[in-house]
């Protein structure tokens, strides 16, 4: 049996997405989090890890929960916090991304966060600034701190991810957490499905690694765990759905539904949630079967995690 090796430090400049990444590099992250859970959990207090390190929040498209979550996790760690909104700064006027990069790195920072509408943006700025840069979001492609967070409560819940089989649900096409989830959970040894109507699921998706269903009853069959998703109607440009109505009485997950799977099936949804859309309300509060709410707690520790491995510390 190969023993398994331990990584030191995490080994990139930068986390702009979860593919391309070693089990190795994954791993590193989630015991780093798992640390911080137990920190988060046991002690309050402010540390000074990253005392005199400067973090910026560039943020393109709105997110409160991921923001404020990745303020929260720099604050923890002594940071310097330094959150530009764009609709009053200059890139709002017409300054280009380019621009905005060379602006910042002028700037020293430490680390930038950056989520974008446009899917490979974050990759292009991480090119222009001398610092680490961590993908929040760019478009439909990546979000790779929401994976992580995702899988750190998986492991919570089940001790390990290889062997489940895990089913995500709903808008495949729009969002970039279906991506980041699949190339995660696939990469340390689950069975990944994808569930949705044929107009939210893109042709190639099986090309990833999934198996494919449009109906929940065969999707759902002895998962272990089901990863609900938004349904971005504000990305959508036509009609992928005859309406809410219907969408959420094919795919919106209530307890007739949640039969179909494994009897201790957890239940994840990235937020924010649609109720009575991707999931019945008192299906969502249900705290034995949902973990909703433990997501947004493993949020601030995943993102601790990934600024302390990224940040370069003296």
């Amino acid at each position: 049996m190969k023993e398994e090796i331990k990584l030191k430090s995490y080994p990139h400049k930068h986390l702009l997405g979860i593919e391309g990444l070693l089990p190795d590099s994954i791993n590193f992250l989630l015991d780093l989090s798992q640390k911080y859970v137990i920190y988060l959990k046991d002690n309050g207090k402010k540390l000074n890890i990253l005392k005199n390190k400067t973090c910026i929040n560039l943020f393109f498209e709105n997110s409160t929960r991921t923001r404020t979550s990745f303020d929260l996790a720099g604050k923890k760690l002594g940071a310097d916090m330094l959150n530009i909104s764009v609709a009053s700064s200059s890139i709002k006027k017409g300054e280009t991304l380019i621009d905005t990069a060379m602006t910042l790195n002028a700037m020293q920072p430490d680390l930038i966060v950056v989520r974008h509408h446009d899917a490979g943006a974050v990759k292009l700025l991480s090119e222009k600034v001398n610092c680490g840069v961590i993908n929040a979001g760019d478009g439909p492609h990546e979000h790779p701190t929401q994976a992580l967070l995702d899988a750190l409560t998986i492991l919570s819940r089940k001790k390990t991810i290889s062997g489940l089989k895990i089913a995500i649900c709903g808008d495949i096409m729009h969002s970039r957490v279906a991506r980041s989830n699949i190339h995660l959970l696939n990469t340390l040894g689950a069975e990944v499905r994808v569930i949705g109507p044929a107009t939210l699921i893109p042709k190639d998706i099986e090309s990833l690694g999934v198996k494919v269903f449009y109906k929940m009853k065969d999707g759902l069959k002895d998962v272990d765990i089901i990863i609900m998703l938004r349904l971005q109607l504000e990305r959508m440009s036509g009609s992928f759905v005859p309406s809410i109505r219907e969408y959420f009485r094919f795919y919106g997950l209530n307890r007739d539904k949640l039969k179909y799977a494994q009897s201790d099936a957890l239940i994840l949804h990235p937020g924010p949630m649609n109720r009575g859309v991707e999931i019945d309300s008192e299906l969502a509060d249900d705290l034995d079967r949902s973990a909703i709410f433990e997501q947004v707690r493993m949020g601030v520790a995943v993102r601790m995690a990934c600024l302390k491995a990224l940040v370069k510390c003296n």
